[in-house]
């Protein structure tokens, strides 16, 4: 069996647009994975403190054949090869984060994995590089992406 499953990229520390699309290469040769598509990459505003440098993100749509939680490690694995290290801060800086937005249409919600991911609905950086690889998606819960984008701002975003 297979699924689609979409992953937000986002970095602001140690050259972001390069370590962003390194990942993004990366994500497209896993194994047991297709890459399908990539939205534009885009700057935005960091979420929380405001004493850090912008972010870089963008969104990646693969085709797997791995579980939920396989896909969770191997992004794990791909932050760490980038210098990620997680010191408890809260939306702080970072050299890289994969998330998990969406696994398919499936509902995950263990001490693991929450997906979709919680905050999809309000996040810009997230919500409009979905829309650039999939204009009609319908997320699990029956809202439609692009009724959510009508109602969220752009917020000084922009593609690089």
């Amino acid at each position: 069996m297979t699924e689609l499953v979409y992953i937000g990229l986002g970095a602001n520390l140690n050259n972001p647009r390069d370590t962003v699309r390194s990942a993004v290469k990366a994500l497209a040769t896993l194994e047991h994975c297709e890459f399908i598509g990539q939205s534009k990459i885009y700057s935005s505003k960091p979420m929380g403190p405001s004493d850090q440098p912008d972010y870089v993100n963008a969104v990646v749509l693969l085709k797997t054949s791995l579980s939920a939680h396989d896909v969770f490690a191997k992004t794990c694995q791909l932050e760490q090869a980038h210098g990620r290290t997680r010191n408890g801060e809260h939306w702080g800086p970072r050299t890289l984060d994969l998330d998990i937005l969406l696994y398919g249409d499936n509902l995950i919600n263990d001490e693991q994995l929450t997906v979709p991911h919680y905050g999809l609905k309000d996040r810009e950086f997230v919500v409009y590089p979905l829309l650039d690889i999939t204009p009609n998606l319908v997320l699990p819960c029956g809202s439609i992406l692009s009724d959510i984008a009508k109602q969220l701002p752009f917020n000084d975003m922009n593609a690089i």
